[in-house]
């Protein structure tokens, strides 16, 4: 059984995109969307989840997801708290299944879990006490369900929908817990033409087999496509030279003004941030009228509300 789906199929725990089925990924689009024209008007608060608590605990380093993850439970009315790891127990040598346990004895209802080591959100979700949900805000290099969801959903405010796009995700592919969410989610939404950029030593083997073609010139595969998902180069998880040097990724992959003018009129262009300017984009393109980098940001509370209500509202 799927552990994160419950007897009638609902969502319980949101760990991947893997296995979801379309008719769940797209109520969690449908609905985020009220959410989203909610907040375009000015309404920001919604009082869904009062007496609910959300647990932020971020092991990693972020800015935009974990503020996106605040923003979202607290436009849900839930009550939040942000876990700082580095001064909490872990610290003192606790580990990860007595921090889980200490932390249910409070009464949380729903942790958002960021860690370094891939599969972290799932041990949590084995081992969560019954109505107590794990939400994956990524785990190393396996999964970042959510960015998937709110990539999706800003494509299809754009494009409407996901038959006949050609989608490319270009550039540190192997490291990339996004671009693994990305192809998950968009195979199951209905899009097939699905590519991956990048040089060989960023391409991880057996990527194919996700559905997915592989190309390692940027023109070649761009060629044609509607969206581009770029993703930055994760220098902190390289091991060894996979890179001559930076200036070179981006001679050879980095999105400019004029390899831009060189594609589609309407091409978007997306990132989930943080980016490197003047590696895989230049700054011109990250703010340019093609973008949607910044909307990607608006969108992710929208989504995380959406993702929150469709969870906690199964444990009333």
């Amino acid at each position: 059984m799927n552990l994160q789906l419950d007897e009638q199929g609902r969502l319980k725990h949101l760990l991947t995109t893997e296995g979801l089925p379309r008719s769940l990924l797209e109520r969690l689009l449908d609905r985020a969307e009220p959410y989203a024209r909610a907040a375009e008007a000015g309404f920001k608060k919604d009082p869904l989840l009062v007496g609910k608590t959300v647990v932020n605990l971020f092991f990693e380093n972020s800015t935009r997801t974990r503020t996106t993850f605040e923003l979202a439970a607290t436009r849900l009315s839930a009550d939040v708290v942000n876990l700082q790891v580095a001064a909490s127990s872990t610290a003192k040598g606790e580990t990860l299944l007595d921090t889980l346990k200490t932390l249910e004895a409070m009464q949380a209802d729903l942790f958002v879990i960021r860690h370094e080591a891939s599969g972290a959100a799932h041990f949590f979700a084995e081992h969560a006490a019954p109505g107590v949900a794990i939400l994956n805000a990524g785990d190393g290099r396996h999964a970042h369900p959510t960015q998937a969801l709110l990539d999706a959903f800003t494509i299809r405010r754009h494009k409407h929908k996901f038959e006949g796009l050609s989608v490319a995700i270009v550039g540190d592919i192997v490291h990339s817990r996004v671009a693994r969410s990305n192809i998950h989610a968009l195979r199951s939404l209905g899009c097939t033409d699905l590519r991956v950029v990048g040089p060989p030593p960023l391409i991880p083997a057996g990527i194919v087999e996700l559905g997915v073609s592989v190309e390692h010139d940027l023109m070649r595969g761009l060629d044609g496509v509607d969206v581009i998902i770029l993703l930055r180069l994760q220098k902190e998880r390289m091991v060894g030279a996979f890179l001559p040097s930076l200036g070179e990724f981006h001679r050879d992959y980095g999105l400019t003004r004029e390899r831009l003018a060189r594609l589609k009129p309407e091409v978007l262009v997306m990132h989930p941030g943080p980016i490197n300017r003047g590696v895989e984009i230049e700054g011109e393109v990250a703010y340019g009228p093609q973008s949607l980098i910044i909307e990607q940001v608006r969108n992710g509370v929208a989504v995380r509300m959406s993702v929150m209500a469709e969870i906690l509202a199964n444990t009333q």
